[in-house]
C-alpha cells in the first residue's frame, strides 16, 4: 500500500475529521468568548478595580521615558507583565465560561433517558453448532 493511500486512509477516518470540525468549531467559538471577555467582562473588571488597566502595565528596560506600552516598545525593550496579566485573567474568565458551559451539556445529557439496551447478539457460528447439536439430539 503507498504512502498516499495510507494517508488518505487516515486521514478519511472519522476521528481525523470530527477533530478537524472540533478544530475549526472551537477557533470560532474562541474568538466569541474572547470578545465576550474583552469587550463585555474586562471593562466591569476595570471599574470594580477602579479604572486599572493592566494592559500599558510595563516596566522600561532600556531607559526609555514613553507613558504608552506602545511607545515604550518603539522606543526599546519592555518587559510587558500588564499584557501577561491580562492574557491571564482571560484564560481564568475562559476557563471559567466553558467550565461552566461543559457542565450544564454534562446535566442535559443525564436528563435524557438511557436507550434501552439491545438483546446481546448470538455469533453466527455459535447459532450454527446449536442447530447441530439439536439435530444430533432428534435422530
Amino acid at each position: 500500500m503507498g504512502f498516499a493511500t495510507e494517508f488518505k486512509e487516515f486521514a478519511m477516518k472519522g476521528n481525523v475529521v470530527d477533530l478537524a470540525v472540533g478544530v475549526i468549531i472551537g477557533g470560532a467559538f474562541g474568538k466569541i468568548v474572547d470578545s465576550i471577555v474583552s469587550d463585555l467582562i474586562m471593562p466591569f473588571v476595570g471599574v470594580i478595580f477602579g479604572g486599572l488597566d493592566f494592559s500599558n502595565k510595563f516596566i522600561p528596560l532600556a531607559g526609555q521615558t514613553a507613558t504608552t506600552l506602545v511607545e515604550a516598545k518603539k522606543a526599546g525593550a519592555v518587559f510587558a507583565y500588564g499584557s501577561f496579566i491580562t492574557v491571564a485573567l482571560n484564560f481564568i474568565i475562559l476557563a471559567f465560561i466553558i467550565f461552566v458551559m461543559v457542565k450544564q451539556i454534562n446535566r442535559l445529557k443525564k436528563a435524557e433517558a438511557p436507550a434501552p439496551e439491545a438483546a446481546p447478539v448470538t455469533p453466527e457460528d455459535v447459532v450454527l453448532l446449536r442447530e447441530i447439536r439439536d439435530a444430533l439430539k432428534n435422530r
